[in-house]
């Protein structure tokens, strides 16, 4: 491949990619991808790209600097190796596969990948609860919102000490428990969708779910002492008694 086709091609892989990353960063997009605080990094990141890719365009298409006359050796309008100026081999048909790398920049631009959701959860076992030295009391509210892995740690570490008695209100999307019946489940990642796992929490009692999966639910209830295991990885899942719930709009952010 001619290399300054190939150059090009790299440039404007570079701004289409630097691009896709602006137009994430910049609207709620980038949130199905990595956690909220990381936003300025990926703003940073693609406008680097785009002033690279452009001063890479520039650099390449930049008017030519003028000959300079060089010394008369005395061997008449030839080249140095006496060939003279026409090889016959131009470099009109060269391949330019180099432009197949568009390919997935530009799908990436066009359809975006949705959040990872029921279909990560039924493939994946649950994520443990984290265990804490102290468990201190629900915030004040009637229902109290509590995140999915916030209860599941407090149900299997605490006993449920500090819910009892307190009506909760948990936010996730449906996903198949293993015996078949609807849970609620939440993607929790640390850095990015690349490192995400499931939480879930099993639903018992209340009015029967009957939602697809991966439908988005906000449910209120009360601590169950019932348990069971994850048959991906035996990991402990928590149960919740279902008072009521209903569908909402996926949230914002839907990671934990």
């Amino acid at each position: 491949m001619d290399p300054a086709v190939n150059k090009q091609a790299q440039a404007v892989v570079l701004l289409l990619f630097g691009g896709a990353i602006l137009k994430a960063s910049w609207t709620d997009l980038y949130l199905r991808y990595v956690k909220e605080g990381l936003r300025p990094f990926l703003l940073l990141t693609g406008a680097f790209l785009v002033v690279t890719s452009l001063m890479t365009l520039w650099y390449e298409y930049r008017p030519a600097s003028p000959p300079q006359d060089a010394p008369d050796d005395g061997r008449g309008d030839g080249d140095s190796d006496g060939h003279g100026h026409g090889d016959g081999h131009g470099h009109g048909h060269e391949p330019r596969v180099g432009w197949l790398l568009l390919l997935p920049v530009v799908g990436l631009l066009l359809v975006a990948p949705p959040a990872l959701g029921a279909f990560t959860a039924d493939q994946s076992g649950s994520l443990p609860a984290a265990a804490e030295s102290d468990y201190g009391p629900l915030p004040e509210g009637d229902p109290v919102p509590v995140g999915l892995l916030d209860y599941a740690s407090r149900s299997i570490y605490d006993d449920g000490r500090s819910l009892t008695g307190r009506r909760l209100e948990l936010t996730g999307f449906v996903a198949t428990g293993p015996d078949g019946a609807p849970m609620l489940a939440r993607i929790v990642v640390s850095c990015c969708a690349a490192d995400g796992r499931p939480i879930k929490v099993g639903l018992t009692g209340g009015p029967a779910l009957d939602v697809p999966s991966g439908t988005w639910l906000r449910v209120t209830g009360r601590h169950s002492p019932q348990r069971t295991k994850d048959p991906v990885n035996q990991a402990d899942i928590a149960y919740l008694e279902v008072e009521q719930w209903q569908p909402i709009t996926p949230p914002k952010q839907q990671y934990e």
